[in-house]
């Protein structure tokens, strides 16, 4: 079972935001699976890689003059002060809360966020790129 499955995945046209994307899909259908010796550890793996994404995103708002950088780099720090609140329930066993937001909140807010944020960000980039 899958929670997003990569195909029916938003594209938002630009390479190094997709691929970003593609990595949490994979990390987030491989934690529907995991059984709850595993899971923190992919929790962990999927906080970190989300992290990394959100800090390129940032780069790249900068980098290229995002007129919509305060609110989207807001969105980011709401989403991780969420994933680390339910880190921290993982951390201490609490995987069931874990599994909750993996399955319940990421797979919705990741929908609407690439479909609105993400791909304004990449028109942006696309734009500036082709100026």
């Amino acid at each position: 079972m899958t929670i997003i499955e990569k195909s029916a995945a938003p594209i938002v046209g630009y390479e190094l935001i997709d691929n970003d994307h593609d990595k949490f899909i994979s990390l987030l259908n491989k934690l529907e699976t995991a059984d709850n010796a595993t899971f923190p550890a992919l929790f962990q793996q999927l906080y970190e890689q989300t992290e990394q994404h959100f800090d390129r995103e940032n780069q790249l708002m900068q980098q290229f003059s995002f007129p919509g950088v305060t609110d989207h780099k807001g969105e980011h720090q709401r989403v991780l002060g969420e994933f680390k609140q339910f880190k921290s329930r993982v951390d201490k066993g609490l995987i069931a809360f874990g599994r909750s937001f993996v399955k319940d909140r990421l797979p919705q807010w990741f929908g609407l966020h690439v479909t609105t944020m993400d791909t304004a960000l990449a028109t942006h980039i696309n734009m500036q790129s082709e100026a």
